[in-house]
């Protein structure tokens, strides 16, 4: 699905990522298939539950060093941004939001990051 030599996300496919070398899947490995990136460092997004996206499941990617937020909002776009999100993501400071399909959001977050852009990555590795 997605596949970038340069990195940091250097695969995708379902329900797994590979990032900076380490792998993050459904099976269990790394943090799982659901991740957060910010400043670099990856974690399990833990708080993504259904597919309707809340405020409390963006509030770990949100902070003063974001300023570009990228959705992954997984393989076939099944997670919906509500409006009352997008505003708590605006009032956190982030000046962008973008939300994509999955394998689209690991392809921008790469380009942003290797710009030395301040973004972050919320990323559903399923539906």
């Amino acid at each position: 699905m997605f596949t970038d030599s340069e990195g940091p996300i250097e695969s995708f496919e379902w329900g797994v990522f590979r990032v900076s070398g380490q792998v993050h899947s459904a099976d269990g490995r790394g943090v799982g298939k659901d991740i957060c990136i910010v400043g670099g460092r990856v974690s399990a997004w833990k708080e993504r539950e259904g597919h309707r996206l809340t405020p409390k499941m963006v509030r770990p990617a949100l902070g003063p060093e974001v300023k570009i937020l990228v959705i992954g909002n997984g393989v076939n776009g099944a997670i919906r941004v509500t409006d009352k999100t997008r505003q708590v993501v605006k009032a956190a400071g982030v000046e962008e939001l973008i939300i994509e399909k999955t394998p689209k959001a690991c392809q921008v977050y790469n380009r942003l990051a290797r710009e030395g852009k301040a973004v972050a990555l919320l990323a559903h590795g399923t539906c």
